[in-house]
């Protein structure tokens, strides 16, 4: 069963004309598309749902999805579903006699039963333009490969990953300097520039789903710790393009020692030098004029890092009190 948040019992809206919408969400992506829907006066938003409150941080105390924190707001009662899928949750959505569930970032498979629940079916809004990057990470994917437009997708859902047909698409162009948390909330916000009127369209004009090309599609999988550590031997271009994409977490991390000690570091800022070359991880310069790394091609000028255990500085500044010189080497952030 869902927990209920504050309202125990729901008001229905008298006037038939009101789309009937039930949200589902947990990041931090959904929220201006939750305001959005809450904010139009031709959605009655019926309620929101989101994942139960789940340990995080050093000493793994309860914190609640973004979504749930912003929730309040809406006016709308929340839930926090530990399982949208059980025989409670089917039986509770069904009786809310929905035309639509809107999903936005939930972090739970929905199964047939739910998606066949509401009369127009469940809609997600996705964070790239299907079939490329369908999956966990496609924000993510997109900075890692440096693709020059990103976007939005809003699609019927089925019970597949990401293949459900298409409502419509919108494009979003990049410069090749976006971190992954910015561009995730730039997203959010576009997409909130478009769901009325989408919604509205499969409702009331009856838009239908284009199925998906399904050969040219391209998976993506959940991002894991490891893969921030940084491979010296890639080109200055992918190293660069790691900081951003794994920017907040788990960030794009490699090992510096000198004689006296060593530290993990993350890098949250750099630039490319296309124009120097040595050994992959060879240090090329390391003094009060900045700190560049050789990579497999080109050289990477480090500009802000969070050495372990402190917090994010200047690369110069670390280098004042931990001494490095031109032709040491640092480590991937795999070895040791």
């Amino acid at each position: 069963m869902p927990v209920r948040h504050l309202i125990l019992k729901r008001k229905r809206m008298n006037s038939n004309r009101k789309i009937r919408l039930y949200f589902l969400g947990s990041g931090e992506i959904a929220i201006p598309v939750l305001e959005a829907v809450s904010a139009s006066a031709q959605i009655d938003l019926v309620g929101i749902g989101t994942q139960k409150d789940q340990p995080a941080g050093r000493h793994r105390m309860l914190q609640e999805t973004p979504v749930a924190r912003f929730a309040p707001k809406t006016g709308a009662p929340l839930d926090k579903f530990e399982s949208l899928n059980s025989p409670e949750s089917l039986a509770y959505l069904s009786d809310l006699e929905l035309d639509i569930i809107l999903v936005v970032s939930f972090g739970q498979i929905l199964r047939e039963p739910v998606l066949n629940l509401p009369k127009y079916g469940c809609m997600n809004i996705h964070s790239s333009l299907l079939p490329r990057f369908r999956g966990a990470s496609p924000i993510t994917n997109a900075i890692l490969q440096r693709d020059s437009a990103t976007g939005i997708t809003f699609m019927q859902m089925d019970k597949g990953l990401d293949t459900g047909g298409i409502y419509c698409s919108f494009r979003y162009p990049l410069i090749g300097n976006e971190y992954a948390d910015d561009l995730e909330k730039a997203l959010g916000r576009f997409a909130a520039e478009h769901v009325v009127e989408v919604v509205d369209r499969v409702i009331t004009a009856r838009m239908k789903p284009v199925p998906q090309n399904h050969q040219e599609a391209v998976l993506t999988r959940k991002i894991k710790k490891h893969d921030g550590a940084i491979d010296w031997n890639m080109a200055a271009e992918e190293v660069e393009a790691r900081i951003r994409a794994y920017h907040p977490w788990p960030g794009a991390y490699f090992v510096a020692a000198n004689p006296e000690r060593r530290s993990v570091i993350k890098i949250t800022a750099a630039r490319i030098i296309g124009d120097r070359s040595g050994m992959p991880g060879e240090i090329l310069q390391a003094d009060r004029h900045g700190w560049i790394i050789a990579c497999g091609s080109g050289a990477l000028e480090l500009i802000r890092i969070v050495p372990q255990g402190r917090k994010e500085m200047g690369s110069i500044d670390f280098l004042n009190g931990f001494k490095l010189s031109s032709g040491m080497a640092v480590l991937g952030g795999g070895e040791s």
